[in-house]
Order: structure tokens, then sequence, then C-alpha cells
């Protein structure tokens, strides 16, 4: 699928690019072939492949919970205009 100049402008005014004419014409040769390498990919059968979250079988090293700070919530709270309870106190905005 092949773009045309009106679709790229099109696009360039729905994501608010202000794009020159000399421009259009590159965006439109880029565009295309980024849109017919994915139309390549649809190609594919692909229904023997298993779905992943992944392409490599690894598994995150995670690092003990640990508490690293002590709790300074009261002096955090000195500079809040408004604390109740140990929360912060804001007006109602929702009515």
């Amino acid at each position: 699928m092949a773009l045309t100049k009106g679709d790229v402008e099109h696009i360039a005014h729905l994501a608010r690019l202000a794009v020159s004419d000399e421009e259009i014409a590159d965006y439109v040769d880029k565009l295309s072939s980024i849109i017919g390498l994915v139309d390549r990919l649809g190609e594919f059968d692909t229904s023997n492949v298993p779905p992943m979250a992944h392409p490599l079988d690894m598994s995150q090293r995670l690092r003990p919970d640990e508490v690293t700070e002590t709790d300074q919530r009261a002096l955090f709270q000195r500079n809040a205009q408004a604390v109740s309870d140990g929360f912060y106190r804001v007006p109602k905005v929702i009515e």
C-alpha cells in the first residue's frame, strides 16, 4: 500500500505536526516502505508459533524486598497546608 501526499498531510494534521512541502515527498516514500514491510510480515504463516511475551526464555532477577529508608512522613508533612491523622487534606473538587 502506497501513501499519497494527501495521506501524509492528513496524518501530519492529526498529529499536529508542521511538515514542509519538501519533507512531504520524503515522508511519503519512507512511510510507504514501512507500511509495505508490515504488509509483507502479514504474509507469513504464524499459526504454529506459540505466543510469547518476550523472545528470550529468561526470568527477571529480583532483589530482596528490604526497607532502605526511614519513615520521614512527619518531616515532609510539616510543609503541607493541612494534615489530619497523617494524611494530606485537600479541598473538595467534586460536588
